[in-house]
């Protein structure tokens, strides 16, 4: 039975790990994001290993946007088997300063365009085996004082908005979509990751790591929040 995941935000580090994890695994793979000349590398990347893949050039913050690329995947690739969010915004950094609206674009891309991907792929989720929905968030989304300090200090507050809210929407999922069967798991990167935009020369995390280890919270379907870093 084919088998379809949605990579949703494709670049260097964790997505492009996961899309190699699941592809070994026999994961048709749906490359998402909007820069049209990485998801071109990464689709002949992952067809020099074998992996069936395709580009879906999309502004995932869109969320209508996000409605036609669940329908044009499911007409290219198949059914959605697997959902995976590592979309991220990077605006409205300085809370005292940004747009208003600035927020509300962080806040559509971390929140509003999975939701959209969740309900336009839900029919597939509820009647496929072992479907899930899988969110990389990063640590500036925790509720701790600490924290709260840096993301201040270094004005990365849009993106601390967007991980709080989305840490919040992946329980909330967790817990409405348990009794379909649909696992529902985030992992919380709390580091750099290596050949992200995030990597000054100093990261430590390895993103075949937290891609194996979103393997293995697939495959045991049982917590529904882990950290690396």
């Amino acid at each position: 039975m084919s088998k379809t995941i949605i990579v949703g935000g494709f670049g260097p580090g964790i997505s492009n790990a996961v899309a190699e994890r699941f592809g070994a695994e026999g994961f048709s793979v749906a490359l998402v994001a909007r820069n049209e000349g990485r998801l071109a590398a990464g689709v002949s990347a992952l067809a020099s290993k074998g992996v069936k893949a395709a580009a879906f050039p999309t502004d995932l913050g869109d969320v209508t946007a996000v409605r036609a690329l669940v329908a044009n995947v499911r007409e290219k690739l198949g059914p959605i088997t697997v959902l995976h969010w590592n979309a991220y915004p990077v605006t409205a950094g300085d809370l005292l300063t940004a747009d208003p609206a600035a927020l509300h674009s962080a806040f559509d891309l971390a929140v509003g365009g999975l939701v959209a991907a969740v309900q336009a792929s839900l029919a597939d989720l509820r009647s496929g085996k072992d479907t899930a929905i899988l969110v990389t968030n990063g640590g500036l989304g925790y509720f701790d004082p600490a924290v709260d300090a840096m993301a201040a200090q270094y004005d990365l507050m849009g993106i601390a908005v967007g991980n709080a809210a989305k840490h919040k929407t992946v329980g909330l999922l967790a817990q409405k979509l348990k009794g379909d069967g649909i696992y529902v798991g985030e992992i919380m990167v709390t580091g750099a990751v290596k050949g992200t935009a995030f990597d000054t020369g100093s990261a430590t995390l390895d993103p075949k790591d937290i891609a194996q280890k979103f393997w293995d919270l697939y495959r045991a379907r049982s917590e529904t929040y882990a950290k690396v870093g």
